[in-house]
């Protein structure tokens, strides 16, 4: 078994790394943290043109049509570039829900706009502070109208699509909602890491089209969550990295008592807990793609490992990043900040750590008490 990515795979990653040091460089990602924008509408479109939006997206859909593994290659170097796109909504998630669950007509409409990057897609589901759950939905659709709140809702002021989980008698459903329709207003709300944007986005009558069968929207979502959290962990395992060399290079580089402070025990216990977190949260990525592309019934176990190893992984690297660069590591001028932003962001992009580990443990439990065939 190869637990390791193709030459060509390899070769994609090399590109996508020259083209985001080129057009994702620390000045691009500052310029948009500091400046009015809340992504970088250039970059995006070099994406679009490189043909990374549309890499998992079929041919006939107007995408590209190679396959989920060279969607988490890309991801992986978005996340070492801290890349301000809005990568995980468009992508990710609406992308993944229409590829899942959409009519043919929905698929034709809607997945060559997202490859293109003509229009900014969205999955709608926290309406408030707290665990998102089934229960938790208040929205509602009535006569194709949908009524509520949701709030924080990533990239939500940017995205021109919104797949929206709403009540109907039927139970939780998904809707597709036109976010530059009639009944949408939006209000960009202030996160810890401002490239990556969060919205409240208020519903009023808005018109709404099922996506998916009636009642099914919250198994839907539950799939869509485990591609995102395979994707967002390779984001991860990026700035995991990332983090984890800019410290090796400081401790190199900086002097102290006339030794390099990366001669110093501490120091080197600190990278060296770094390197095994970044590695693990790798494996466990790697277990997560290859249950995504091949769509084994592991995928569910291999999701939620990815996700938890991936966020421990990226917060625990993106913090001691900052302890090994000491005083300056906490400063404006250095970039530790950037990547310290990105992990807590990304922590929180899909569910809590807590809530994963909930799911993890749920579902290795059931699955050892499935039978066994004979």
């Amino acid at each position: 078994m190869n637990f390791d990515f193709s030459d060509e795979q390899k070769q994609l990653r090399d590109e996508a790394r020259k083209f985001l040091a080129d057009r994702s460089s620390s000045k691009a990602v500052r310029a948009i943290l500091e400046g009015p924008e809340p992504f970088d509408r250039e970059l995006w479109k070099g994406m679009a043109e490189m043909g990374f939006l549309g890499a998992a997206i079929p041919e006939e859909y107007g995408g590209v049509g190679l396959g989920h593994l060279e969607l988490c290659v890309i991801a992986e170097e978005l996340g070492r570039a801290v890349a301000p796109v809005p990568m995980v909504s468009s992508i990710y998630q609406a992308a993944e829900a229409l590829m899942l669950v959409g009519t043919e007509t929905q698929k034709q409409m809607w997945l060559p706009k997202l490859a293109s990057g003509e229009v900014i897609g969205t999955l709608a589901l926290a309406e408030a502070s707290g665990r998102v759950t089934e229960k938790a939905i208040k929205a509602q659709v009535a006569n194709g109208k949908l009524t509520g709140v949701k709030s924080p809702l990533a990239d939500g002021d940017v995205a021109g699509l919104a797949i929206v989980a709403a009540r109907e008698p039927q139970g939780v459903s998904l809707f597709i909602v036109d976010l530059d329709g009639p009944g949408v207003a939006r209000e960009t709300l202030d996160t810890i890491d401002p490239t990556r944007s969060q919205a409240k986005v208020t519903f009023d009558g808005a018109p709404a089209e099922r996506l998916g069968e009636p009642g099914q929207g919250w198994r839907i979502v539950s799939d869509v969550l485990d591609r995102a959290a395979v994707l967002i962990a390779f984001e991860q395992v990026g700035g995991s990295d990332r983090a984890l060399e800019m410290a090796r290079d400081y401790a190199l580089e900086r002097m102290a008592f006339g030794r390099q402070i990366g001669s110093f025990q501490a120091i080197k216990h600190m990278l060296a807990d770094m390197y095994v977190a970044a590695t693990l949260a790798r494996s466990n990525a790697y277990y997560g793609a290859w249950a995504l592309s091949t769509g084994s019934s592991e995928l569910p176990v291999a999701a939620a490992t990815a996700r938890v190893s991936g966020t421990q992984a990226y917060q625990h690297c993106a913090k001691n990043n900052i302890q090994v660069h000491g005083g300056m590591g906490f400063t404006w001028a250095f970039d530790c900040h950037l990547f310290y932003r990105r992990a807590n962001g990304l922590a929180l992009a899909i569910g809590s750590q807590t809530t994963w580990e909930d799911l993890l443990i749920e579902r290795m439990r059931r699955r050892n008490d499935a039978p066994v065939a004979a």
